[in-house]
């Protein structure tokens, strides 16, 4: 390793440049993990945030890298760089549970279809992170590893569902890594702990593999996607290129060719939405949005923060959650589904709750119809792109937040400015893009007064990933990007 790096803080050094370090040969894919495997130790009994290894069969990769790379054979995109997956993904070989005690001991016998992309361009999985069961939570905790707290204060949670990889990301513990987003669990994470992630338009990543029931692995889950975190927006369109592509036995048949962006990122047609009475924001995450947005029109971009599409807000409540809860409704044992059925049968239950017993339990044929009304915003959107190429948003109307372990998604509440607000209103931002299947990119924009970070999502049209992408490094770019956690410089 070349003398002119320090070793405590190569971790936090972007993947692209950890990938030229290691091209030169002034870093081994050996001596990486091990750094990464001694940042994971001083940290872990603070954070939690990667709670299965795979140290053996890493070094031995790693190793075998390093030899390539001695005879010039080493060509892959991600070569010898090690790096964390959720574990809500598969592995093969490695413990894999989804966060269930159903799946405490499961050692997948295949990789998921992402997780074998990676390994075909040279990556070194060494660890899967953290999460609720079966992702359905906006924390990173569950009964068999408990749970993740995040690198900037480890009072507050991280986000969830994919905690314990934005806590590993935010921290220096993994350069990339890999989670889910049905609801905002890239998105959410991402803003909470200060990083940067991708959640791309549905269907362009493949899934299969997904944990989030027991019988797992051979369909998609509706909505779901699987996409990047890191700490710079270049290292999300870098992991972003490896992962999405056409599924395993449909390549003869198609392929995915994402279109570039639209335009450069100064030339691109903006718009803000920063607040909505449906889903107030809190002062101090909207203050830190509202000078986002202007840092960018003195940089020279218009920005219309007027502009609306014809969309229901509050349809995210009547059509998109909904379609979610339906979602991940395989995951609910026989036990709860029965329970669901009384709830949703029941005029004296909660509101809020009846939505979700009705969602997940819900009649094929009412499913097909709110999938329709589904269809005709996911046009009311595309006639919105065609007069502007992004839309900038919350990711939360609330900064991180304390641990809550009592309760559940739709039973919680947080207090921001002196209201009371239901917990399953921190989907709301996420879900209102997500349900329709647009792509998002979240990039910390700064922080609150109280010093939680917060992000801002970047939306664009259906399979405009490259124009969110573009236009998200454009804020990094003036809003200074991921920071280091005081945690973080061992």
């Amino acid at each position: 390793m070349s003398d002119g790096y320090s070793f405590n803080d190569l971790g936090l050094r972007p993947a692209r440049e950890l990938l030229s370090m290691l091209s030169s040969r002034e870093v081994s894919s050996v001596e990486l993990l091990e750094h990464f495997v001694e940042r994971n130790s001083r940290l872990h009994d603070q954070l939690n945030a990667i709670v299965t290894l795979d140290l053996d069969r890493a070094f031995e990769m790693a190793k075998s890298v390093d030899d390539r790379r001695a005879g010039n054979l080493g060509t892959g995109l991600l070569e010898g760089l090690p790096m964390t997956i959720k574990d809500a993904i598969a592995v093969e070989g490695v413990r894999s549970t989804g966060g269930a005690v159903e799946l405490r001991d499961h050692v997948p016998s295949r990789d998921a279809e992402v997780v074998s992309a990676l390994k075909s361009q040279g990556a070194i999985i060494f660890g899967k992170t953290n999460l609720p069961r079966w992702s359905g939570d906006i924390q990173a905790s569950n009964e068999i590893f408990g749970t993740t707290n995040n690198p900037w204060n480890l009072a507050w949670g991280p986000g969830g569902s994919s905690g314990g990889a934005s806590a590993a990301i935010s921290a220096g513990l993994t350069p990339l890594e890999v989670g889910t987003d049905i609801g905002g669990s890239v998105r959410l994470p991402a803003n909470f702990a200060g990083v940067c992630g991708h959640k791309p338009s549905f269907g362009v990543v493949p899934q299969r593999g997904y944990i989030d029931h027991v019988s797992y692995g051979s369909t998609d889950a509706d909505i779901n996607v699987f996409g990047p975190l890191a700490r710079t927006v270049g290292d999300l369109e870098l992991l972003f290129g490896v992962l999405n592509g056409s599924a395993d036995g449909s390549e003869s048949g198609w392929q995915v060719r994402l279109p570039n962006s639209r335009a450069s990122s100064g030339n691109l047609r903006v718009a803000a939405w920063l607040d909505d009475p449906s889903c107030p924001v809190s002062s101090s995450v909207l203050s830190v949005l509202d000078e986002t947005v202007q840092a960018i029109e003195a940089d020279g971009v218009t920005v219309n923060r007027s502009a609306r599409p014809e969309v229901v807000f509050d349809d995210v409540r009547t059509v998109g959650l909904p379609l979610i809860s339906a979602a991940t409704s395989p995951g609910r044992t026989s036990e709860e589904f029965a329970a669901l059925v009384e709830t949703a049968a029941d005029p004296a239950s909660d509101s809020t709750l009846r939505m979700r017993a009705a969602s997940s339990t819900m009649s094929h044929r009412d499913w097909l119809l709110m999938t329709e009304q589904r269809d005709i915003n996911r046009r009311l959107w595309s006639d919105f792109f065609c007069d502007f190429d992004v839309l900038l948003a919350p990711v939360a109307f609330s900064p991180a937040f304390e641990h809550q372990s009592e309760g559940n998604l739709y039973t919680r509440t947080l207090e921001v400015d002196g209201v009371v607000r239901p917990y399953s209103d921190l989907i709301v931002w996420t879900s209102q893009f997500g349900y329709v299947y647009l792509p998002s990119t979240v990039v910390p924009v700064g922080f609150t007064k109280g010093g939680s970070p917060v992000g801002i999502q970047v939306v664009g049209p259906y399979l405009g990933d490259r124009t969110t992408l573009e236009f998200a490094r454009h804020i990094e770019r003036l809003r200074g990007g991921y920071q280091v956690p005081p945690i973080a410089k061992l």
